[in-house]
């Protein structure tokens, strides 16, 4: 039951075949069996779920469905408040926050009828493409306990992996959904800013970080987009259309005639020799879709200043006021980095990011979509803090090793992380379909396609 798609169990909810209360207890066992090992979920709210459930069965019973998500057990990253339930955003100064009010994307969730099991791991304040912090300690990957599950969203995504939950929210400044989507073999968008609706009292304007979904299958990516997609007046930058366009059933897509880049390390990135040769895959599967495929030699190397540049005073901004004891190195380093940028810095980094944007939109007036590796290495050892060296090519940083999830943020483009395949070894590899700006649908739309030919998805972890 619990590897059921969120579309089929959503189906055997409304039609009385499953009750809410079963569906839930099923995932509890499932959290109770591998949680301790994985480390997705760090904090549990099982009664409280357990009450919500039932309640959802009763209004089942009066033929009242709340939403597309009615009965579905999910989680939420614990960078996302969540009214009445610990929210820590990974860091020690928080250990027992506890918000008044829910975030955008989880009122939206809750609304559509998704009951709230917990909160999902993510390292300090988001900071990071590896899921470890001082409070929780690291999320493992399903598929190999021994490798990092990825970040920031790495413990929604190995929730997903491991059947923990049906669904799951992240969000993406540097690949956050991406990453650990590539890592554990399952789905995630980074959707245009604004098609998400998220608020802020320091940066409502600032577009690098949005929040977004994540699940095991295109199908249900969509489904939970039909849910918390759509305007809010909260939030300057929201998109007017409704989610509603996103909801299914979609019937195959033809990609005859459609115009595809491929670019096998985004202008010359390093990338790891096992993970090239998986996503050298997704070139050949498009074409055999009918696509038209071409190779692209694509500069985007523009968007390292600009990214590190809005995110260095992101940092200042938000975590500037807190105590620097109380932060960790990772946050501690980007806060003093936020504090050198000068308004010359935020000009150029402007510049930078307006000339990519406009020569991104006749990029797209000759491709339907860019295709590229998600992550330059495939999940690497658990213990270590960050990946320090990419096919031979030391790392500059932290950072560094993300340049291929990251440069994609800066472009204001939908980018969908969809697997590709696994290494020698048995670990996911992931690939993304970056789209233009605002087509959203176009690019899961596409990615579904991918997807159902390949069927690397369908491949479960093998933890027990």
């Amino acid at each position: 039951m619990i590897y059921l798609t969120a579309v089929e169990m959503a189906r055997l909810l409304r039609a009385r075949e499953i009750s809410a209360v079963e569906l839930l207890e099923a995932h509890l066992r499932r959290i109770e069996e591998v949680g301790p090992r994985v480390n997705a979920i760090v904090t549990l709210v099982a009664e409280r779920a357990l009450r919500e459930a039932g309640e959802a069965d009763r209004d089942l019973a009066r033929d009242r469905l709340r939403g597309p998500l009615h009965g579905l057990p999910v989680a939420h990253k614990d960078l996302a408040d969540t009214a009445g339930i610990r929210t820590t955003y990974g860091s020690p100064l928080f250990a027992g926050h506890v918000p008044a009010a829910d975030a955008p994307i989880v009122r939206r969730m809750r609304a559509a009828g998704a009951i709230t099991v917990g909160k999902t791991n993510t390292p300090e304040f988001g900071t990071g493409s590896h899921t470890v912090n001082a409070l929780f300690g690291a999320t493992r990957n399903p598929y190999d306990l021994s490798r990092s599950a990825g970040g920031s969203s790495g413990g929604a995504a190995a929730a997903l992996a491991s059947g923990m939950v049906a669904l799951a929210d992240g969000s993406d400044m540097g690949g956050s959904l991406r990453n650990p989507a590539s890592f554990c073999n399952v789905v995630g968008l980074r959707p245009t800013p604004g098609r998400v609706p998220s608020t802020s009292d320091t940066a409502a304007w600032f577009t690098l970080g949005v929040p977004g979904p994540m699940a095991r299958t295109v199908d249900d990516l969509a489904l939970m987009m039909s849910a918390v997609a759509g305007f809010d007046p909260a939030s300057p930058l929201s998109i007017a259309e409704s989610g509603a366009v996103f909801a299914g059933p979609w019937g195959e897509e033809d990609l005859s005639g459609v115009r595809i880049a491929w670019s096998p390390d985004l202008g010359g990135l390093p990338v790891d020799p096992e993970t090239a040769k998986v996503t050298a895959e997704a070139p050949r599967v498009l074409e055999g879709l009918g696509a038209r495929v071409e190779q692209v030699d694509l500069d985007l190397s523009d968007a390292e200043d600009a990214f590190r540049i809005y995110r260095a005073w992101y940092y200042a901004l938000s975590y500037g006021d807190l105590p620097p004891g109380g932060l960790g190195e990772n946050v501690r380093w980007n806060v003093e980095r936020g504090r050198e940028v000068t308004g010359a810095d935020l000009a150029r980094a402007e510049r930078l990011r307006s000339g990519l944007y406009r020569r991104m939109n006749d990029f797209f007036e000759t491709y339907d979509l860019l295709v590229a590796p998600v992550s330059q290495v495939p999940p690497f050892p658990v213990e270590q803090p960050y990946v320090s060296e990419v096919a031979g090519q030391a790392m500059p940083d932290y950072l560094a090793w993300m340049r291929s999830a990251y440069w994609i943020s800066v472009l204001h483009a939908p980018a969908a992380s969809v697997p590709c395949g696994f290494t020698s070894g048995g670990l996911p590899v992931g690939v993304q379909f970056v789209g233009r700006p605002f087509a959203d649908l176009r690019v899961l739309r596409l990615a579904r396609a991918f997807e159902q030919a390949t069927g690397h998805g369908l491949r479960r972890p093998p933890c027990r």
